[in-house]
């Protein structure tokens, strides 16, 4: 059974603005089996940072792993998945549908929210996706 750990960001400058995902999926050796840098486009900071975490569980299943503990730095997102927040806007419903949905097909998963500082590799890759929307545009 495999037992990973993924932490996840996303990033936009301005509100929206030019956004991208960051995600590292950590295997239960405690290696990196994945980094996710991607850019999204002219996004909102909570589009972002739910793309990331829809990025992170759909490449968690696709390597294999049933058993996931997801780590970001958005409170609103960690509680609205955990059912403490309801989802108040109406163009996040299909990206917390999505991610749960996602979140339900794992024998065991749990989103936990961490300070920034404890995510700072997710939050650089986040940027890493961001920067390659700003050359491409």
């Amino acid at each position: 059974m495999a037992h990973w750990q993924a932490w996840v960001d996303g990033a936009s400058r301005g509100n929206p603005g030019v956004a991208g995902i960051g995600a590292l999926l950590v295997n239960e050796e405690g290696e990196t089996v994945k980094e996710i840098a991607e850019p999204l486009g002219i996004t909102t900071n909570n589009v972002a940072e739910y793309s990331a975490m829809i990025r992170a569980l759909e490449e968690a299943r696709l390597a294999g792993c049933n058993r996931l503990e997801v780590f970001t730095d958005s409170q609103l997102i960690a509680c609205q998945l955990n059912g403490t927040y309801a989802v108040k806007k109406p163009h996040l419903i299909p990206y917390y549908r999505r991610a749960k949905t996602l979140l339900d097909a794992f024998e065991y998963s749990r989103v936990q929210y961490i300070p920034r500082e404890e995510n700072r590799r997710a939050d650089a890759l986040s940027n890493l996706g961001a920067d390659k929307v700003e050359k491409r545009g």
